[in-house]
């Protein structure tokens, strides 16, 4: 049976149509029929990032069109699981619905409205018992921080969940200590000339750097991407003061490197 055609504007039900359309044997796409929900979740991620990287430009036009992008990603995983007999659409905005409302008491139930922070309290208290009643296994505080995170936000995480417990520095001063004796262990490692111990040392003297930046309440990811941008932002100005461009300033020594680095 032939599909109607689609005409604009399209709504939601479209996207749901289309992408139908392209994993359905025979007829549909090659490629969209091939993949599954381990070779999709990569660009599932990488949409995640292009909708933050147009939020930090300012590009509210970028971020229509990635916003969509990311929709997408949804609209695929949830076909791949219809196609396998899994869970529909509906079953995904039924599950988030029920989530929101159980988790705003305040907005959907009698209880009275609360400040931010003892919302962000109450939600995580909320979680915990969420975990509780699907009946894990693990009863480890730190369950359910998912393990496919990027390594510095799933390190805030972790720590964030142990500081619940009570487990956590007194004082921030005190983690000064801390990684002034992380980088000691650096240096001993370094020493060693021991690659694996190299890397075990770093791991933990940024592991210990997050926890600094998490108790002064400074989102360490957010915090490196602006280092990062500032980096970039002074290494191509050097290559453009340098004589010959880009090419003319990687021929430079190391003091006439440092020299334009500083005047940047």
């Amino acid at each position: 049976m032939t599909q109607a055609p689609l005409t604009p504007p399209y709504d939601f039900a479209d996207l749901l149509s289309i992408m139908k359309q392209l994993r359905t044997p025979v007829t549909g796409c090659a490629w969209d029929l091939e993949q599954t929900f381990e070779t999709i979740a990569p660009y599932t991620i990488e949409e995640a990032y292009e909708v933050a990287d147009a939020i930090a430009r300012l590009d509210t036009d970028d971020l229509c069109d990635e916003l969509g992008d990311l929709l997408l990603q949804v609209v695929f995983h949830a076909q791949i699981a219809s196609d396998e007999g899994h869970f529909a659409i509906s079953d995904v905005t039924q599950a988030i619905c029920d989530k929101m409302i159980r988790r705003h008491p305040h907005v959907f139930g009698k209880i009275t409205q609360h400040s931010a922070e003892q919302q962000t309290t109450a939600w995580e208290e909320i979680k915990a018992v969420e975990r509780s009643a699907k009946a894990e296994t693990d009863a480890s505080a730190l369950s359910g921080v998912a393990t496919a995170l990027p390594a510095l936000m799933r390190s805030e995480k972790l720590q964030k969940r142990a500081a619940r417990t009570g487990f956590d520095w007194t004082d921030p001063a005190d983690i000064f200590d801390k990684l002034e004796e992380e980088m000691d262990e650096v240096r001993e490692a370094i020493d060693e000339n021991d690659n694996a111990h190299i890397e075990e040392e770093i791991g933990d003297f940024i592991f210990v750097a997050v926890n600094l930046a998490r108790r002064l309440k400074i989102d360490p990811e957010v915090a490196l991407r602006k280092a990062n941008d500032k980096f970039e932002r002074r290494f191509r100005a050097m290559e453009k003061r340098a004589e010959g461009g880009a090419a003319g300033f990687a021929a430079l020594d190391l003091d006439a490197q440092e020299a334009l680095w500083q005047a940047v």
